[in-house]
């Protein structure tokens, strides 16, 4: 048989085309019509390959993962980059939080953000400093003019590490609109992740909705898959009649040293057609506490398993949905086969595929039943009043209508000046708080100033007096009571004591921290002037480094703690330097 030349090159072409258009929709970024510079940036650190403990939008705790999180190899002290010419924006030093961070402002109209910090470079770092003693405060929040501090690519502006609210070495890095503020996802701006690793779908559940709010008390049913590397699938097509709303479990891995990180978007096909497409591209900080509402929060309140619905909640504000129908809720009442697929997608495109099959029953639709009870709509604030509290839930607080349910338990024994009041339950999510007043029962006119409302586990919520009642603004529904706070806060020294030389030591530590109201402020003096006392709220270590302020000889120290309710301890000593 003769071998045709031109039929060879003709397949060898269609290899080279499919080959170089499955690498180009592997790299493309997905869902977007936004344009944003891809060669502007560099990467913000130098270990190569560049790996993340934490993804864009990755599901948290209350909030969206506003950033990546490059990991460090476990350790502090790599150099931070700036990734483009600026300027520093704003300066923020938090006993929590971030820990240290820096913001730059870039003139392509994007804001860079590096967050955890250790140090900060020695111009940056006399700046912050000279701050935190001319506002005598360790906290601070500042934004120099854009002549302050310029910075250039590749210019070292500080160090990695482990401060504020961090789990570990890290550095948390963001991209942010500098008009708007929306935080957007750093790889569609040329920040390269090597990835050609499909997410992982875990599990798929269905929800019996028929017409009703989502709670916790929905019928849910979980669904058996199977399979691995991008392709997914069910054990037997699935019966189902009436309403329902369906959600996956899914994570994403991305080559090399990867944690288990969050996925980019989640689409929901049937019969051929999108019905709902999430995507995490950019969301605003104000919204970022509606995750509650994209996930099944009942069910991560009582296992911690993050089930990402694909129906929308009709309070919901995020703006990362898009192709909904019918916010994703679907009626299987026709007798029919439906075919339904999951395309589960990473920031780099790589995506994994579950197809599932619907036998519908031929059922009505079912009537949307009001179930019995004080029921408050979630576009319009609601009011409940009884003889001993009254509750007042603005409007934007709820994604859902609610029943409300109010309960009065007994009072509690020992630190208690009311009955405890079961406000709804923990498994509906707020997306702001609610204000509540509960009356005081025989509360002594001189603890008026120390009393506060507690959670029923003892967490504080604040709270002041006002008219017999003391109101606080809680963020989640619960059982709460009033409690006084009299106790001042706690001081231990760690490596100090009266006339102890300190000689040969770079800093005093100590440990702080308080019964009930928590920690509101602490100052140091020594030799009655103030002096820098840094804080990292995750250990309660509290520490002053010295410098050329303290010179050789013999210094008073003072130490004053104060908790939320003004409560001081203060602690006072010699020593020697």
């Amino acid at each position: 048989m003769i071998k045709n030349p031109i039929h060879h090159l003709f397949i060898a072409f269609l290899f080279l085309f499919f080959t170089l258009f499955v690498n180009v929709v592997q790299a493309q970024q997905i869902f977007s019509n936004n344009k944003y510079p891809i060669t502007d940036f560099r990467q913000p650190l130098d270990i190569v390959p560049p790996a993340l403990a934490g993804s864009f939008g990755e599901i948290r705790g209350n909030h969206f993962h506003s950033g990546i999180d490059f990991r460090t190899n476990q350790r502090e002290g790599y150099p931070v980059y700036a990734v483009a010419d600026g300027y520093i924006s704003r300066l923020r030093v938090q006993n929590s939080g971030f820990g240290q961070a820096l913001y730059i402002n870039h003139p392509n109209g994007f804001t860079t953000v590096y967050g955890h910090l250790q140090r900060f470079s020695p111009k940056i770092a006399t700046i912050v400093k000279d701050l935190e003693y001319e506002k005598k405060s360790f906290e601070i929040d500042e934004f120099p003019d854009a002549t302050l501090i310029p910075v250039r690519k590749g210019e070292v502006i500080a160090w990695s590490g482990n401060r504020g609210s961090s789990g570990g070495p890290h550095l948390h890095f963001e991209i942010r609109d500098t008009k708007t503020e929306e935080t957007i996802n750093p790889q569609f701006f040329g920040i390269n992740i090597p990835d050609n690793i499909p997410p992982v779908i875990h599990g798929l559940y269905v929800y019996r909705l028929n017409g009703k709010t989502f709670n916790e008390f929905t019928p849910k049913q979980a669904i058996a898959i199977s399979g691995a590397g991008g392709n997914f699938k069910t054990a037997s097509p699935v019966s189902l009649t009436g309403e329902v709303g369906f959600g996956v479990v899914v994570t994403d891995r991305h080559n090399g040293l990867s944690g288990t990180n969050g996925v980019y978007s989640i689409q929901l096909e049937l019969d051929g057609k999108l019905i709902y497409t999430s995507a995490l591209e950019r969301f605003s900080f104000e919204n970022s506490k509606a995750i509650n509402s994209h996930i099944d929060y009942p069910t991560y309140i009582n296992t911690k398993r993050s089930i990402q619905k694909s129906f929308v909640d009709p309070g919901n504000p995020l703006k990362i949905y898009s192709g909904l129908v019918n916010n994703g809720r679907i009626n299987f009442n026709d007798g029919a086969a439906h075919q339904l697929r999951y395309i589960i997608t990473d920031s780099k495109g790589n995506a994994s595929i579950l197809p599932f099959t619907v036998n519908a029953g031929n059922a009505p639709v079912s009537p949307n039943i009001i179930p019995a009870g004080l029921i408050f709509p979630y576009n319009k604030a609601s009011e409940f009043n009884s003889e001993e509290i009254k509750v007042v839930i603005p409007q934007g607080t709820l994604y859902n209508d609610l029943n409300f349910v109010y309960k009065k338990l007994p009072k509690p024994a020992g630190n208690a000046y009311s009955a405890v009041h079961q406000i709804h339950n923990r498994f509906t999510p707020l997306h702001i708080g609610f204000n509540l007043w509960i009356k005081a029962d025989a509360l002594p006119e001189n603890l008026r100033d120390k009393a506060l409302i507690v959670s029923a586990g003892g967490s504080s919520q604040g709270g002041s007096f006002d008219n017999g009642y003391i109101k606080a603004t809680p963020k989640n529904f619960g059982s709460f009571y009033i409690a006084v706070d009299t106790i001042a806060p706690r001081i231990i020294p760690t490596n100090i004591a009266d006339g102890k030389s300190m000689a040969g030591l770079s800093k005093m530590t100590f440990k702080i921290g308080d019964n009930l109201s928590g920690i509101k402020s602490f100052s140091g003096y020594i030799d009655g002037k103030w002096v820098l006392m840094e804080f990292d709220a995750k250990t309660a270590t509290l520490w002053h480094s010295f410098d050329d302020r303290t010179t050789a000889g013999k210094h008073a120290f003072e130490l004053v703690v104060t908790d939320g309710k003004d409560n001081v301890r203060r602690y006072a000593i010699s020593f020697f330097k």
